[in-house]
């Protein structure tokens, strides 16, 4: 299946700054795609050239397998990470002003909107005025009018800013059903952790570039080290006697019951053999590798680039 956005090649200087480098990535269709970077990396200008609110100096963007048009906009929902709505209005007066510049009838929109405002909790402030809002209600209010017309793209900066725990799990449960509705959506953040619960393909811009493109996974699995963990019961002692020759001892935990191990193979070893030192040393009750976090990622390969951007 060809992916619902291609960026080639992407240039953008706004005089003697470069804020985007040569960029080009490929945006799955019905996946959330994490656009990932430090503050400053260039993931806003490129969100920006993705909604034509401004225009690279070279490079092309296709959405839809055709170069992306004007009337395209009208496809994508975009929430951006500068929140705004206008104080003086009632907050169901504003949103359905915004659900008509997006092409819905008052009368669906009403509808729609009613909906949502019921899924979110917040049917009782639809004749408040906007400026009654906390930040976090007036937040769902934005993320309602950026999905209501039900648009192909959906674009996220920095959704879960300012968010307590519980309503930042309900905008991650509505994204992930979003996409399983058919969106696609593109979600920007340098929040790591939330990257791993929402992300299926990942794109690292530092320093203006694509340094790290993939399916979520495939990366993590990618930049593992032969890190292992093993839960045992035994002899923690005798243990690492009978791997100091093929391992290298990260950290030991004991336990009143169980115990844990974790180590990183040396380079002339292999797995199998080392199984079986642990086998004949005490008895396994677990196994598993020890695959590094985004967030381990992320640091090691933006510190690989010489940091991140004055």
């Amino acid at each position: 299946m060809n992916p619902i956005l291609r960026v080639e090649h992407v240039t953008k200087q706004f005089g003697d700054y470069t804020a985007l480098d040569d960029v080009s990535l490929e945006v799955p269709r019905g996946q959330v795609y994490g656009l990932l970077g430090p503050n400053g990396a260039g993931k806003t200008t490129l969100i920006r050239i993705i909604n034509r609110i401004t225009a690279p100096d070279s490079g092309a963007v296709w959405f839809d397998d055709h170069l992306l048009a004007p009337e395209d906009v009208a496809r994508i929902g975009y929430l951006p990470e500068e929140r705004g709505l206008y104080k003086g209005m009632k907050v169901g007066e504003q949103a359905i002003y915004f659900a008509r510049l997006k092409g819905l009838s008052r009368r669906e929109a009403v509808s729609r909107l009613k909906e949502w405002f019921e899924r979110f909790g917040i049917e009782e402030w639809w004749n408040k005025r906007v400026s009654e809002l906390s930040k976090g209600m007036a937040q769902k209010v934005q993320f309602i009018v950026t999905v209501l017309h039900r648009p192909e793209l959906l674009i996220f900066d920095e959704p879960f800013s300012g968010f307590d725990p519980v309503n930042a799990n309900l905008l991650k449960e509505e994204m992930l059903a979003l996409r399983d509705q058919g969106a696609t959506i593109i979600f920007s953040t340098h929040n790591m952790a939330s990257v791993e619960e929402v992300c299926d393909h990942i794109t690292l811009i530092n320093r203006s570039r694509n340094i790290l493109t993939g399916r979520l996974e495939d990366i993590r699995r990618e930049h593992g080290s032969n890190v292992y963990e093993v839960r045992f019961a035994g002899d923690s002692e005798l243990l690492q006697q009978r791997l100091s020759q093929a391992t290298t001892t990260i950290k030991l935990t004991a336990g009143v019951g169980d115990s844990t191990l974790r180590f990183k193979l040396n380079a002339e070893s292999e797995l199998r053999g080392v199984v079986g030192l642990i086998n004949d040393a005490v008895d396994i009750r677990s196994l598993s590798e020890v695959i590094p976090s985004m967030n381990e990622i992320f640091i090691n390969k933006v510190s690989q680039q010489g940091g991140v951007a004055e």
